[in-house]
Formats: structure tokens, C-alpha cells, sequence
């Protein structure tokens, strides 16, 4: 069950991750789903959380079996036209000479990516993301947690980035002031350039239409279904989507089937030191010696920890 609480917002323990990107992923068809997932999650995450400068990473599944209603039809606003993806990516740093050697040695995590994907795409944070509220308690989720949880993303209906991040900026803060919306990730990228494709990842595309160079993700979570489609039906949210059709042309929700965390300041989780499924066997019979120093030491290092 989620870490749960209507009291605190732990929003600011994300403040350090002073830059950040977020990518779009796209599984290769070649490759089944439940291998894709398991291989992400166990393979290429615990390979991507060794790489030098990481401050954060992130793995956001995401389900194609989705409800219908996982964000109101509006009018002026369509879906993006043949958009489908199989996750969302956050890697973060805490100051530029982090990034720097990150991307130095990326050329070992990006050769990966043939194995699994067929499009990768990502979008620069390069002022960070916001998050403006979260109430759940887990700082670093390896599990679907039981959360209603949904990344929106949003089209601009123009080319005009200020205007557009301003307005779903607006968005997101009204989101936030309800106590239905328990968390509010967003991530307002700079527009994509397909005259300088990333991630570098060799045999993977990283072009998009021009409907999906300028785009937003808002980050939501409810604490269900039932509580997300009352929301939707509030007077706050009609006030909230109030002319939204101005600026913004796209709306596509994609259900969250589960957050997997690798990184968090700087430090390998247990999930970023085993892979995704071992943490989580090793918390499920409480194997306490797993995760001491001296296991943690060996594992990471291949050296023994030095006893005094």
C-alpha cells in the first residue's frame, strides 16, 4: 500500500535536481512486452544508475491498457495523432559539472537501447522540473504503489513557448491546491530540435512530428480511480481547464503502471544497486543483511569492506 499522508507535502525534497530531462520511450515491436519491461527495469536501469554524475533516475512505466477517462475530452483539445509510448524516463543533476560527466560516459548506457526500444526521445529541463505538491510519503517508489497515477501530455496550439508554459503552469498550480490531487510533477522542456537528435543512441529514433517538439508533462497521482473522475467533475477543475483550448492543441494521458526509482541524491537505491525485482524480493523476506554496509560495499565496488 502507498505512503500516504493529507498534512505533509514533501515537494521539496525533489529541489536539488537542478537540471533534469525527461525522455520519451517507445518499446521495440520485435521485442515482447513483459521481456521490455524486464529487461528495462532489471538490465539497463541498474547499468544506467552506474553511470558518473547521476543526482536522480527515474523509470516511469506506462500502461497502453488505460481507461478511457483518465483525462476529460475538450473541446479544441485532440489527442496527438499516433502517439503511443511504453514509459517515461527522468535523469537529473545537481549542477552542470554533473551533467558534463554523465555525458561523458553515456556512450555505454545509450548502446543499450537497440536491445529494447524503437524510439527514444529526450526533452531538456535544463532549469529543472517543479514539483508543486506530493503527499506521498515514499521517497523513492520501486513498485506500482496502488496510486492512481497518469503523466498528462500536452501540446502547445502555437509556437509560442512562453505563453504556452505560462498557461500550463496556471494548470498545474490549480491542480495542486486541491486535496484531491495528491502530487504534481511538471516538466515544461525546451522545444525539441530534430536538427540535434537525443538521447546519442545508436539504431533508436529520436525524431518527432511537429506536433510534439513543443510539449508539457504534468506528473499527476490520485489515490483512485473514483477520487480522480470526482475531481474531474469539480467546479475547481472546470475553473481550471477554463479556455485551456487557447493554448494548448494536444492532451494525451498515459496510466502509470508503476515508478521505479535507481537514483536519489546522488546515491544508488537498492533498486539502482540489485535491479527493480531483487529489491524488491530482498524487502519481501526482509533480508536486512542484503542491504548492509558490507554486502552494499561488495556488490558495488567487488572489494570487500575493509574491517577495522
Amino acid at each position: 500500500m502507498p505512503k500516504l499522508t493529507t498534512s505533509v507535502d514533501y515537494s521539496d525534497r525533489d529541489a536539488a535536481i537542478a537540471i533534469n530531462s525527461y525522455t520519451t520511450v517507445l518499446r521495440h515491436p520485435k521485442v515482447p512486452h513483459e521481456l521490455f519491461a524486464t529487461y528495462w527495469r532489471d538490465v539497463h536501469g541498474p547499468l544506467c544508475s552506474r553511470v558518473p554524475g547521476l543526482g536522480w533516475y527515474v523509470q516511469t512505466h506506462l500502461s497502453r491498457e488505460q481507461d478511457a477517462r483518465l483525462w476529460p475530452a475538450m473541446d479544441g483539445i485532440r489527442p496527438f495523432p499516433n502517439y503511443e509510448l511504453d514509459g517515461g524516463v527522468e535523469i537529473g543533476f545537481h549542477a552542470a559539472e554533473d551533467q558534463e560527466a554523465f555525458n561523458e560516459a553515456c556512450a555505454i548506457l545509450f548502446a543499450d537501447e537497440q536491445n529494447m526500444f524503437a524510439a527514444t526521445v529526450a526533452y531538456a529541463l535544463p532549469k529543472g522540473s517543479t514539483t508543486l505538491v506530493d503527499r506521498v510519503a515514499e521517497p523513492s517508489p520501486n513498485a506500482d504503489d496502488g496510486l492512481d497515477r497518469i503523466h498528462l501530455h500536452l501540446g502547445g496550439a502555437h509556437d509560442d513557448a512562453g505563453a504556452f508554459g505560462e498557461r500550463v503552469n496556471r494548470l498545474a498550480w490549480a491542480l495542486a491546491a486541491e486535496d484531491a490531487v495528491l502530487r504534481v510533477r511538471l516538466h515544461l522542456p525546451e522545444t525539441y530540435d530534430n536538427a540535434h537528435p537525443a538521447p546519442p543512441a545508436p539504431n533508436v529514433g529520436h525524431e518527432v512530428p511537429p506536433e510534439r517538439r513543443l510539449i508539457a508533462i504534468i506528473d499527476l497521482a490520485f489515490a483512485s480511480p473514483l477520487d480522480r473522475s470526482i475531481f474531474y467533475a469539480s467546479d475547481a477543475f472546470i475553473r481550471a481547464t477554463e479556455g485551456l483550448e487557447a493554448d494548448v492543441a494536444y492532451a494525451s494521458p498515459f496510466a502509470v503502471s508503476g515508478v521505479y526509482t535507481y537514483v536519489r541524491d546522488k546515491r544508488l537505491t537498492l533498486a539502482g544497486l540489485r535491479g527493480s525485482r531483487p529489491a524488491q524480493l530482498i524487502e519481501r523476506l526482509g533480508a536486512r543483511n542484503q542491504v548492509a554496509d558490507d554486502v552494499r560495499h561488495l556488490l558495488h565496488t567487488g572489494t570487500l569492506l575493509e574491517r577495522r
